[in-house]
C-alpha cells in the first residue's frame, strides 16, 4: 500500500512538475495561443487545402501492400491444416488486391517523373 501511495505521489509530482515547466517557457506571444497550425506560425495554406488526385491512387496501392501483408502471414500460420479451400480462398483475395494495383496501374501512380 506504501508503494502504491509512494508511486501515485511522484507521478502527479511529474506531472505538475511538467505543467509548471511548461507554464515557465512558453510564449506569451499573441500568436502562439491563436493559431494552432506551426508552432504559432502563421499558416502557408489553408488547413483544408486539397491533396493533387494522385495521392488517392497512391493511397489505394498503400492499403492493397498493407491489407496484402496483413492477412498473409496468419494465414500461412493455417494454410497447412486448412488446405486448398484456403489456398482458393487467398487466390481470391488476391485477384480482389490485383484489380486494386491494376486501376493505379492505370491511372499513372506508378510513373515517378
Amino acid at each position: 500500500m506504501i508503494a502504491l501511495l509512494s508511486l501515485t505521489g511522484l507521478v502527479v509530482a511529474g506531472v505538475l512538475g511538467l505543467h509548471a515547466l511548461s507554464a515557465a517557457v512558453r510564449s506569451t506571444r499573441e500568436t502562439a495561443s491563436v493559431l494552432p497550425y506551426e508552432s504559432g506560425l502563421r499558416p502557408q495554406q489553408h488547413a483544408v487545402s486539397r491533396y493533387h488526385a494522385r495521392w488517392y491512387a497512391i493511397t489505394v496501392l498503400f492499403l492493397a501492400f498493407d491489407m496484402e501483408m496483413i492477412f498473409m502471414y496468419p494465414w500461412a500460420v493455417v494454410v497447412a491444416d486448412l488446405g486448398a479451400q484456403a489456398v482458393a480462398e487467398m487466390f481470391g483475395f488476391l485477384a480482389v488486391l490485383l484489380v486494386g494495383v491494376v486501376y493505379v496501374w492505370r491511372e499513372g501512380a506508378l510513373r515517378w517523373a
